[in-house]
């Protein structure tokens, strides 16, 4: 019996746990030299971890195409001023409100989609827990505002599933390059590509990724 064998993934997990998180570590140590080298030196990645539901959503939202710290900063002024994040009081708040805390007229349009989605009963994120990627997908990509990438994101943290990957991420894009000694920034169809070797962990390998990307890229970045 081959070690891929004797650690071979449970086709049954449905969400990561940190049984099934420091599992797949050892898995993909196992496939990949370069994850290996990563988790010797920097030690295993944060499981980043988000609650599910509607306030989450809405800040992967404002994730799109900024800065996490950015983003972070016009999540917290808009709790700042709505007691509780629900799409019921989210609708609640007028434009200049949404401009005084820092929301973009595009990002006001896409949260307010999915606020409306959400309150009148097209979109029900509890039932969407227990359903396959391909019909979570689905659902969501319905709501205006929202593509692969938030889809992604909210697979893989809010809910936990193992084998989602965000290949339009640009963090992924960059620590790659740089760990696979790549001349040029993958593209997305590249990115996948080399992450068929990864499964059924591929949301895991993110992690490392982005525990690569954000321990020596930003890093470095910062020193400069």
């Amino acid at each position: 019996m081959t070690l891929k064998e004797t650690i071979s993934p449970t086709p049954e997990i449905e969400s990561l746990t940190q049984e099934t998180f420091t599992h797949a570590l050892m898995v993909l140590a196992h496939l990949d030299s370069d994850f290996a080298r990563i988790l010797e030196k920097f030690g295993p990645p944060p499981m980043w971890e988000r609650e599910r539901g509607f306030h989450t959503l809405l800040r992967i939202i404002l994730e799109q195409q900024v800065s996490l710290a950015a983003a972070k900063a016009v999540y917290t002024r808009l709790c700042g001023i709505v007691q509780t994040l629900t799409p019921e009081n989210f609708l609640t708040l007028d434009d200049m409100q949404l401009r005084g805390v820092g929301f973009s007229r595009q990002k006001m349009l896409y949260c307010r989609e999915l606020a409306n989605a959400m309150s009148n009963g097209q979109l029900n994120l509890i039932q969407l827990e227990t359903m396959d990627e391909t019909t979570i997908r689905t659902q969501l990509k319905r709501i205006k505002g929202i593509g692969d990438w938030t889809v992604d994101i909210y697979l893989l943290m809010a809910l936990q599933r193992p084998d989602v990957f965000p290949k339009g991420d640009l963090g992924v894009a960059i620590a790659l390059q740089k760990l696979k000694g790549l001349t040029t920034r993958p593209t997305p169809a590249e990115i996948e590509a080399i992450a068929q070797n990864w499964r059924p962990w591929r949301a895991v390998a993110t992690r490392i990724l982005w525990h690569y990307y954000l321990s020596v890229i930003t890093v470095n970045k910062k020193i400069k």
